[in-house]
């Protein structure tokens, strides 16, 4: 599902609101969590599951064109881990 087919899901959804209004509504929430991942928070949705920050330290890669060792530097990803009611729904 892209973002655009969830604007429509939810448009059709909800009565009252029209797909600009649910655009905007939407697109808050993600500016939301990835303002809150900036920063280094937790985002957590009860049932849905949770955003946070995941440190991976710097490491030696290799260059797979050349076989040349490179260094990788330290960096924080993004991870998010399905809460259990999510879990639940897509293991049946």
């Amino acid at each position: 599902m892209t973002k655009a087919e969830l604007i429509d899901n939810v448009a059709k959804k909800v009565d009252g609101l029209t797909r600009n209004q649910v655009d905007v509504l939407v697109g808050t929430v993600f500016n939301s969590i990835k303002d809150a991942l900036a920063v280094g928070d937790k985002v957590e949705i009860r049932g849905f599951g949770s955003f946070r920050l995941r440190h991976r330290a710097a490491r030696e890669g290799r260059n797979p064109k050349s076989g040349e060792v490179v260094r990788v530097p330290p960096k924080d990803v993004p991870f998010f881990k399905a809460g259990k009611e999510l879990r639940e729904m897509v293991d049946r």
